[in-house]
């Protein structure tokens, strides 16, 4: 299983993407980055695509109104996330759609960090 590194245009992307609040973290995961709030991801990049974790709704309704990708490995996508559609990389509908992902992912427990 192939796992492309983020290039520093991606991250740049994931990082112009992400809201920046106190709550919001990006942090280095598996040699790339990822968004984190309470201690959960809610996004990522995976080469190119930054893959998103969303309410089942919200998934639904994306995945039903705009051509997603799978998010992650070919073998083996990530579950509960996706890949919002290639024409969304640097677009203004990324940025206005990041803080829902944030807020979904918000309203789950906290993760308890790693001793």
């Amino acid at each position: 299983m192939e796992v492309p590194e983020a290039s520093d245009a991606d991250k740049a992307r994931l990082r112009a993407v992400v809201p920046e609040t106190p709550e919001v973290a990006i942090k280095p995961v598996f040699g790339n980055l990822g968004a984190f709030v309470n201690g959960n991801v809610f996004a990522g990049p995976f080469g190119p695509t930054i893959g998103v974790k969303l309410s089942a709704a919200d998934k639904e309704t994306l995945e039903c109104s705009e051509r997603t990708v799978p998010f992650g490995p070919v073998e083996r996508p990530m579950g509960g996330y996706t890949g919002p559609p290639d024409i969304w990389n640097g677009e203004a509908k990324a940025m206005r759609c990041a803080p829902r992902h944030g807020l979904h992912v918000a309203s789950l427990p906290p993760k308890a960090p790693k001793k």
